[in-house]
């Protein structure tokens, strides 16, 4: 299973997180193994702290091999400079050139995080990587990664040149990992969008990005190892990502990944890294999510602060789990409570309905709903089997749209719900209570 920083507060953030639960769904998936040692790295988040250690580190380590009066090398060529290659789709470009055409355009990404340390809130700095996608006289906006800015304030972004200026987010998309910074600085350099659905395996690919939040700028390049990855996240969110060997680590995260032409196809996000020396080491698996698959998205954000037309069922819910199925209640989606006033409250669902199936579909828990209804839109009209008092039911539902005001409602019906299973909780201490009432999900 695919590990970013969804969804977790800032102090249990970790760079590196185990996992034997990687999903890849496309060729024959990889075997279990005892005692995995694969694990996911987080690349969007990176402490500086973290960073000042692991490049001091370095140095000094040079420094005593050196010692004090040895030279490890010294360079006797002229470095040539590169002239800037036009980016016009049809001309494929040096790596020199397609580096000297973009590094204005990229940025890193700094913040800062509270972290709640005996009582005490303490900031620690944390960095990632984005590029401009948009600039006028006046303002200029910025391509990054969710997970680079969830949580994060004291936002700023700087370039190659030395400038920096403060930013701040116009919006994001948390299911499909894409966030819109907005700087008010104008005329800035920007890059030009590419086709991803036009790649082929084997082609070259590159990226610019900050790596470990200290080695900035850094150019790598390698191949598009597959296309349609279907990598299935921590929340259940299953997202479409390229896959490439390039040379990508914490930092690289929300930083551009160029084609040979020089274009933008994808946005970096993650690697798969293993830490142990039990297990053959795994180098290579990057993945970036395809430009084409977010630029409508990218859009409503700059137009509207969120992706309009995404769809909002008004429901919490969660699995039903094994233990109730074997006394013959069937898999699916249990509704834990409903908003008043929303699709699911007109349409007729009610609180202990479990979901079995979607337009026939059929549905094993939140997670195959949630990937039910994500390629609808709001207004569309759904159907729903539930299981009703030891009956199927079908239940037709108006999907509401996904916007701040219905964000905000889910957010209270979830406040609202936790409050009343603590109370239950207090009154039954005793008592185990709902099967399902630890993890439910919004939607």
């Amino acid at each position: 299973m695919y590990y970013s920083d969804y969804n977790r507060p800032p102090e249990e953030r970790e760079p590196i997180i185990e996992t034997d639960q990687f999903h890849v769904h496309g060729n024959e998936p990889p075997k279990k193994k005892n005692r995995a040692a694969t694990k996911f790295v987080a690349l969007g988040l990176c402490c500086a702290l973290v960073g000042g250690l692991v490049g001091g580190g370095s140095v000094w380590a040079a420094s005593r091999l050196a010692g004090s009066s040895s030279v490890i090398y010294q360079g006797t060529g002229n470095t040539t400079a590169v002239s800037l290659a036009n980016v016009d789709g049809q001309t494929v470009l040096t790596p020199e050139e397609i580096y000297a055409a973009n590094l204005g355009a990229v940025v890193g990404v700094n913040g800062n995080v509270d972290t709640n340390v005996w009582g005490y809130t303490v900031k620690n700095a944390v960095s990632g990587s984005g590029f401009v996608i948009s600039s006028n006289s006046t303002t200029s906006y910025i391509l990054t990664n969710y997970h680079v800015i969830d949580g994060v304030s004291d936002i700023t972004v700087f370039f190659a040149d030395g400038k920096s200026y403060d930013a701040t987010m116009v919006g994001g998309e948390e299911d499909n990992d894409i966030a819109v910074l907005k700087v008010d600085v104008g005329n800035l350099q920007t890059v030009v969008l590419g086709d991803s659905d036009s790649l082929n395996v084997g082609e070259s690919v590159y990226a610019i990005g900050n790596p470990l939040g200290e080695l900035t700028f850094t150019f790598t390049g390698g191949y598009v190892s597959a296309k349609d990855r279907s990598v299935t996240m921590s929340d259940g969110t299953v997202m479409n990502m390229l896959q490439t060997d390039t040379a990508i680590n914490s930092g690289n995260s929300g930083g551009p990944l160029f084609n040979e032409y020089g274009q933008v196809i994808g946005i970096v996000s993650a690697k798969l890294s293993s830490t142990s020396s039990s297990e053959a080491s795994v180098e290579g698996l990057g993945f970036a999510i395809p430009i084409n698959d977010v630029k409508d998205m990218v859009t409503s954000i700059m137009e509207n602060g969120y992706v309009t037309g995404k769809p909002n069922v008004g429901i919490l819910m969660s699995d039903v789990n094994e233990a109730a199925q074997r006394y013959g209640v069937p898999a699916g989606a249990e509704v834990l409570a409903v908003l008043e006033d929303s699709g699911a409250d007109k349409g007729g669902l009610q609180v202990g309905d479990i979901i079995t199936a979607v337009d026939g579909q059929t549905v094993e828990g939140s997670d195959s709903l949630k990937s039910a209804v994500q390629d609808r839109k709001a207004g569309d009209k759904v159907t729903f089997t539930v299981y009703r008092d030891g009956e199927s039911v079908d239940v037709t539902v108006t999907l509401d749209e996904d916007n701040q005001t219905t964000q905000a409602a889910m957010e209270q019906l979830q406040q609202e719900y936790n409050s009343q299973q603590q109370s239950q909780q207090q009154q039954q201490p005793q008592q185990g209570g709902n099967y399902y009432y630890n993890f439910p999900f919004g939607w």
